[in-house]
């Protein structure tokens, strides 16, 4: 009786053949044993544990188990799903994998060799390959591998790979990522081999309703050191990334990136680009359709479908080369072309029918050319510089990082350059080509004209310049009459806080010199900007409006409080969610600030920092008000013991690398060049999904197109978050918010404050105990015990704290830059130099220094915030 229970259990083939075993084994116990009615009970019991068999899913096929066509395999975690579909508006069969609702289909086997009924099947054949067979036990799909072991078996991962496997030893023999169809999932790379030419490629559907291979492809493409994407259509070039800086490509706009996409070489000549997830649930694809755009499909979770949330092909200038040679593609134009500065349509006949293929030729001839004509009198070339542009095709990369210029001045060749510090110099020798306009990150370019090019420009600066004073003096008049309209209660008010806006030495927008200095004499830098900010884009509220929503400010409204004030929940008539900024009216500094942030936010965009929607200015009353975003801030929900429990490494993973991208962002990609100078946990806020997005730009500082660094006799910012060069010398810089970042980091990965080691006498703060853990080798005991699991992403939380090491050493020349902490964090860069001492090792360090000066401080949500010292 054991052994027929025990046969019984084991039974793992599909519904027929566990049918008939089943019968066999209930006919061998009624007639072997000659059960009577008192012993059914045993016989029930069999029934039951062999009926669990039929229920279970199971997500491998093997030598004993094949599917039909009515049949599937599942994944283990429910995501992928292998069997037999039909497209739509056709008849024919195919073996597919799909997403949990059948669409997207996001591979295919037989896709060139479909079936014509329902007879198909897909087993191990006699050689150990995975086949699919028709009505005739033809094969007409095989994994064709060379492999003589008969012991194989394909599983089907929750990563929606497929994988064949040498079941004794465990070798993987062939994989779908290295095999795709036309979509590219999380981890599945794509890769072009320099050396021996061979490609892994996504490939177009020919129709939606036939897979077989279309005319359009995409693959990863290295042109000397500069690496990007490409879609080709058949052998011609149809759409391209513009370069990867190593940490995004430049020619795609930032938002569209979502999560830690990763680009490179590896020993063996392969260049490669993939992405990951923090989880197999946040899934999101890039499916090649058969019209050759790219689509970002992303689940949904509240609708519960896939949705496309960007498409590679947006406008007709994201088509390759369009305008043709020497000219720029702009959708916001038209018509959509125009001609570079110096340049001017090859066949005007043509441009003017907006036929643009012949592209554009250089109206003045350059320096190079004029002196080898004998015009020695000519004078040197210049730079025409074109802003948030995909650069042309063909960059030629340059290893140094400095003096772009006049490398390129020096080489009559040299057309155009460009630098970006992910990649350094680039430069182009031949014609320009497929040149973009884009709304949002991109780089500058700087192309070569005639000295006679740019003279005409600056005969027409005189004429701008008394055009853009009239039109910002009218905005001004304007927008102040429309406020003053807006609060008649307080007319005389209003026009008080105007006037006295304007007399004010609003330090945060004062251009610096270059010693990095603010000038003696404002120049009304701060109303210039806020008459430059788009109306229909910030809205102006009233304050009758906000107080209704935040229910007179009610204290159960009340959802933290601020350095310059509380924050309040409020809900709109139209039910939007909204966070109200109230500045404190005690707060000296709080006209300066306020102004600020209005200017500041109003000109970023980035899925890592907050949105502001509006502000309102009635008599002593200024409020910002920004998207509500339900998790708060990082600081409430990381060293809160139970709350913490939430964060598991993965999600706080995406936190810093969310967190990283938003610094890039304020550093390098967006329209203004931005330090933080306030970055600390309660300044990271977290949206439904957990997502960060820096706040508070309150103590931002713009930097102008040159300065590296500035001084300050005003130090603003946080005990423990403040970099040394800052605290002591009020010297600031990328590298001050670098450091910031640093101390987020171990907070984030340690779950510790940096301030909470108070009853050490000898240790300052988190910084310290790292560095000591770190020097005996026990960094282990920094980790959150919550997170710390020695099986399970130890290497990569060793990583993190490496990189935030890196990031907190006492010199600011040491730490690397945001762009080089994304590309550690993304694992791009191989070798992570040892790190130097972190600053502030010992307590009496920073108090001894910081008490001698007599600062002058406010309490804030983050223990002691700084808010003015006297620099050295």
């Amino acid at each position: 009786m054991k052994d027929v229970i025990n046969i019984c259990m084991a039974q793992t083939v599909d519904f027929k053949r566990t049918l008939s075993n089943l019968t066999v084994a209930i006919w061998f116990i009624v007639m072997d044993f000659r059960i009577r009615a008192n012993n059914m009970f045993v016989v029930l019991f069999i029934l039951c544990c062999c009926d669990l068999d039929f229920g279970t899913a199971t997500d491998t096929i093997n030598t004993s188990q094949f599917i039909k066509d009515n049949e599937t395999i599942t994944s283990t975690g429910g995501n992928f799903t292998l069997g037999f579909f039909t497209p739509q508006n056709s008849t024919n069969r195919y073996v597919g994998i799909w997403w949990k609702t059948k669409f997207p289909v996001t591979w295919v086997a037989n896709r060139n060799q479909p079936l014509s009924d329902s007879s198909g099947v897909v087993t191990i054949s006699e050689d150990g390959n995975l086949v699919v067979l028709n009505g005739q036990k033809q094969v007409i799909w095989s994994t064709n591998v060379s492999t003589t072991s008969s012991n194989t078996s394909a599983q089907l991962l929750d990563s929606g790979k497929l994988v064949l496997t040498e079941t004794t030893r465990g070798t993987i023999l062939w994989d779908s990522f290295e095999h795709p169809s036309n979509t590219l999932l999380p981890g599945m790379k794509t890769s072009t081999n320099v050396r021996t030419g061979m490609k892994i490629e996504i490939t177009s559907w020919k129709s939606p309703s036939n897979p077989s291979v279309g005319s359009f492809s995409s693959s990863v493409f290295r042109r000397i050191n500069i690496i990007e994407m490409f879609i080709w259509n058949e052998t011609r070039p149809y759409w391209r990334s513009g370069p990867w800086n190593g940490g995004i490509f430049t020619g795609i706009p930032m938002s569209s990136f979502l999560y830690s996409f990763k680009a490179g070489d590896d020993e063996e000549g392969n260049t490669y680009f993939y992405y990951t997830v923090p989880s197999p649930q946040q899934i999101f694809m890039y499916m090649l359709n058969s019209r050759g755009q790219y689509n970002q499909i992303s689940w949904n979770d509240k609708k519960k479908e896939m949705e496309i949330t960007w498409t590679s092909q947006e406008s007709d200038c994201d088509v390759y080369g369009i305008c043709g040679s020497f000219a720029i593609c702009n959708a916001e134009s038209s018509p959509i072309c125009s001609c570079l500065k110096g340049f001017e349509p090859r066949k005007k006949e043509e441009w003017n029918r907006q036929n643009w293929a012949s592209g554009c030729v250089r109206s003045t001839p350059l320096q190079c050319e004029r002196v080898r004509d004998q015009n020695v009198s000519a004078k040197e070339d210049g730079f025409s510089k074109l802003q948030m542009v995909k650069v042309p095709d063909f960059p030629e990369g340059i290893i140094v990082d400095t003096e772009c210029r006049s490398q390129c001045l020096e080489n009559c060749s040299c057309v155009a350059y460009s630098f970006d510090v992910g990649i350094g110099c680039m430069s182009w020798t031949g014609n320009l080509l497929d040149i973009q306009q884009l709304p949002e990150g991109g780089l500058d370019l700087y192309v070569r004209v005639a000295d006679s090019d740019l003279e005409h420009d600056k005969g027409t600066i005189t004429a701008m310049i008394i055009g853009i004073t009239v039109s910002v003096v009218t905005v001004i008049i304007v927008t102040s009459a429309y406020v003053m309209w807006r609060t008649s209660n307080h007319p005389a008010k209003i026009w008080h806080s105007i006037k006295s806006s304007r007399k004010r030495n609003i330090t945060a927008f004062q251009p610096l010199n270059k010693k990095g200095e603010t000038p003696e004499h404002p120049s009304h830098k701060v109303i210039e900007e806020l008459s430059q900010v788009k109306l229909q884009e910030l809205l102006l509220f009233d304050f009758e409006r906000l107080a209704t929503a935040t229910n007179n400010f009610h204290l159960s409204n009340k959802l933290g409080q601020g350095g310059f004030g509380p924050v309040y929940k409020g809900k709109l008539p139209d039910g939007q969610e909204i966070a109200v900024k109230r500045l404190s009216r005690a707060s000296g500094q709080g006209q300066e600030e306020f102004m600020n942030e209005v200017v500041v936010i109003s000109k970023l965009q980035h899925r890592n920092l907050v949105r502001l929607f509006g502000c309102c200015i009635e008599g002593d009353e200024k409020m910002l008000i920004y998207e509500y975003l339900p998790n708060k801030s990082l600081d409430v929900l990381i060293f809160d013991p139970f709350k913490s429990k939430l964060l598991d490494w993965r999600k706080r993973c995406s936190i810093i690398e969310g967190i990283a991208r938003g610094l890039l962002y304020l550093h390098r990609d967006s329209r203004l060049r931005i330090i933080h100078r306030d970055l600390k946990t309660s300044n990271i806020l977290l949206d439904e999904e957990l997502n960060p997005k820096i706040s508070d730009f309150g103590m931002a500082r713009i930097f102008g197109g040159s300065e590296d660094q500035a001084n300050t006799n005003r130090v603003v910012g946080t005990y423990g978050y403040m970099s040394p060069e800052y605290a002591m010398q009020g010297l600031f810089s990328e590298k001050s918010d670098v450091f910031s970042f640093g101390v987020l980091a171990l907070e984030i990965v340690s779950g510790r404050r940096n301030s909470s080691f108070h009853d050490d006498e000898h240790v300052l703060s988190l910084l310290g105990f790292a560095w000591m853990q770190w020097r005996e080798g026990n960094i282990s005991s920094l980790i959150d015990p919550e997170v710390y699991d020695p099986s399970h992403h130890n290497k990569d939380i060793l990583r993190f704290i490496h990189i935030a090491l890196l990031c907190v050493q006492e010199l600011a020349i040491d730490r690397p830059t945001m762009a080089a902490v994304i590309s550690m964090l993304n694992s791009e860069v191989a070798f992570l130099p040892p790190p130097n001492q972190p600053a502030f090792i010992l307590r009496h360090n920073l108090l001894n220094s910081v008490s001698s000066k007599g600062s002058h401080r406010f309490s804030s949500t983050n223990t002691v915030s700084i808010t003015s010292i006297s620099g050295r």
